[in-house]
């Protein structure tokens, strides 16, 4: 079967529940899977004196980070951020800006790309996030699967999203777990199809 790793940044830990929705479709599709959070960058001091922050930080404890290994192990990868500013955080694209020598070797070409993300508000950039991230995809030779309309119920084409709120405070629901979960199912099937496994 596929292997699939679901990379991602979580703040206060709405795109961590999600990962783990992408992550719970793709093994239960048969996909062998690895579900990894990237450095932190934030210093622990402020992460400390935010409760949000400190909440999502103690959710994710005991999580590997991804390494460039995870990459070239996965057939597909779902890279999950929350959106900052209409764009992906620091902290994802630190680990996207260390892929330089698996470009020069062509080591992510073919492989499955997905994306998903989450913001404060409905129009707080979601789209922009998912798109900024297909570049990305896009400059590696990877192959992108959206969401598309193919989950019953979705309601956007790009991936699993979520919207938590000015404050943080509105939790991941069930039907958004749902989408993220069929997400991940989707994801194992293709990823297998194109590895020929």
């Amino acid at each position: 079967m596929a292997n699939v790793a679901i990379v991602y940044y979580s703040a206060y830990g709405h795109t961590f529940e999600l990962a783990k929705a992408i992550e719970k479709g793709a093994r239960e599709a048969g996909a062998e899977t690895r579900l990894r959070k990237v450095q932190e960058l934030v210093p622990a001091d402020i992460i400390k004196a935010n409760k949000g922050l400190s909440y999502g930080s103690d959710l994710q404890k005991g999580l590997q980070e991804a390494t460039l290994d995870d990459l070239t192990w996965a057939d597909g990868i779902a890279f999950g951020t929350p959106t900052r500013f209409g764009s992906t955080t620091a902290q994802l694209k630190n680990l996207l800006d260390q892929t330089g020598p698996l470009w020069a070797k062509g080591a992510l070409a073919g492989k499955v790309a997905a994306f998903f993300t989450g913001a404060s508000t409905a129009h707080g950039g979601h789209e922009a996030t998912i798109l900024g991230l297909s570049t990305f995809a896009y400059h590696q030779g990877m192959l992108i699967m959206p969401m598309g309309y193919t989950v019953s119920g979705s309601s956007n084409p790009y991936g699993p999203t979520h919207i938590s709120g000015g404050d943080g405070s509105i939790a991941v629901g069930e039907e958004e777990k749902r989408l993220a979960y069929e997400f991940g199912k989707n994801l194992a099937k293709v990823a297998q199809k194109i590895a020929g496994k």
